[in-house]
């Protein structure tokens, strides 16, 4: 089994080390000299080495083997009791629209019924994968982006830590939040539930949060959120410390709130691996029937 990946230079590229153009290409260094070593990356056709320049025109091709990746994927054991709603599928990359209720992935080996388990299905038995790329929690909906090849993984890995990967939600909230804004409060480890975060908790972490005012209603609010940061449970835990819970969470909401959640991953937009320009992609996710039927 390997993995090759060809592109060709436009003719408008500016000649660059081809060292520089697999930087670009948000290549770790590790896999950079598996290439070298084992002359694995050819320009036209030929080796060629790491300093010599690449124009436009010129045709790249990588090929990358299992041996390249330690631990590419976790074992999965697919699982076909449930059907995947695709949204986006290429080669090397995967969005589906994850259901309410569905833990995206095994917390056990041999744990079997998780959003993982469906898609390792879906995939076959043939693919690697799959890999997931942006996690959601077990009661959000919404676009799931997950990588079918291991080459990629480090790839995208980078481009999520780059914030080239943007993940836009709509959420319905307590109360009347008004305006725009960014909440920006560190997020940290609640030292009196293991299960929790919170702001200026233990070992607090930089956290962003915007949040895009869209509709009202009597005692709740539509709102649009983008993550700059992804800490775990991030916007459940900076909406609560601002007193506009997520309508039906039962971790940082009210006692009382008996509805499910109302958080949705609505749209994702990222770059393609191995992309000569600035080019992006979008997927949206349709919102579930129910989401703005709540009391």
């Amino acid at each position: 089994m390997h993995w090759t990946y060809t592109q060709q230079l436009p003719a408008t590229y500016i000649a660059t080390p081809l060292r520089q153009q697999l930087i670009d290409w948000r290549l770790p260094s590790h896999l950079i000299h598996d290439l070298r070593i084992h002359q694995r990356v050819l320009v036209n056709g030929a080796y060629r080495s790491m300093n010599q320049l690449v124009y436009g025109g010129d045709t790249v091709q990588l090929t990358f083997l299992p041996a390249d990746f330690k631990e590419p994927f976790p074992n999965v054991d697919p699982d076909s009791a449930a059907t995947v709603a695709v949204l986006y599928e290429s080669a090397d990359l995967l969005v589906i629209n994850k259901t309410r209720g569905s833990k995206t992935h095994p917390n056990q080996p041999g744990e079997r019924g998780t959003t993982l388990n469906h898609v390792a299905a879906y995939l076959g038995p043939n693919q690697p994968g799959p890999y997931i790329l942006s996690r959601l929690d077990q009661e959000t909906t919404g676009a799931l982006l997950m990588t079918k090849t291991p080459a990629v993984v480090p790839i995208m890995i980078r481009h999520i830590a780059d914030k080239q990967v943007q993940r836009t939600y709509l959420a319905w909230v307590h109360g009347h939040l008004t305006g725009d804004g960014v909440f920006t409060d560190p997020i940290g480890r609640d030292p009196l539930d293991k299960r929790k975060r919170q702001v200026n908790g233990d070992h607090a972490q930089p956290a962003v949060t915007h949040y895009h005012v869209c509709d009202h209603r009597e005692q709740a609010t539509l709102i649009q959120l983008r993550l700059e940061t992804g800490r775990t449970h991030q916007l459940r835990v900076h909406l609560a410390a601002a007193g506009h819970s997520l309508i039906g969470d039962p971790l940082y909401g009210t006692t009382t709130d008996t509805n499910r959640l109302r958080l949705h991953c609505w749209q994702l937009t990222f770059p393609q691996p191995f992309a000569v320009n600035d080019a992006r992609t979008t997927v949206t996710a349709p919102v579930p029937d129910d989401f703005d039927q709540f009391s």
